[in-house]
């Protein structure tokens, strides 16, 4: 059995709401995001979190010179090249949707055809130019 994702439900007052967007919209995250992210953080130190002011949380970086300077939020360093990477999938995305919508154009265009052409109907018989002997049969090899 693998973990199923579980899903909660709250209710806060309208400022609460605006504020959580706003904190949202600065990390440039979905909103479920921020409580996904506060509910790992939550779960990976046994519930034991403060939640300290960015001021407060300066003035203790401070105070302690020996330790290194965390930064809030964290920050993560990528590689250019996995940069460069997402790039050209996203480029070659476009083009296969570009593909995909002029597939379906074509598609759509031979399919009127078709409905323009179901009352017609060809015998086999009117193909045939007359050419060619028929008293020879065709041999199979």
């Amino acid at each position: 059995m693998g973990n199923k994702n579980k899903t909660i439900s709250f209710r806060v007052n309208e400022d609460a709401f605006e504020a959580l967007q706003d904190i949202a919209e600065e990390r440039d995250i979905s909103l479920s995001a921020v409580f996904r992210d506060y509910v790992d953080l939550l779960v990976e130190h046994d519930g034991q979190v403060a939640v300290v002011p960015e001021e407060e949380l300066a003035e203790a970086d401070s105070e302690s010179d020996d330790e290194p300077e965390p930064t809030f939020p964290p920050t993560v360093e990528v590689p250019k090249s996995f940069l460069r990477e997402h790039e050209r999938l996203e480029l070659e995305t476009e083009h296969l949707r570009e593909q995909l919508e002029e597939h379906k154009t074509y598609v759509t265009e031979l399919r009127d055809r078709l409905d323009d052409e179901t009352d017609e109907v060809l015998l086999l018989d009117d193909l045939d130019d007359g050419e060619g002997d028929e008293s020879e049969p065709y041999q199979l090899r």
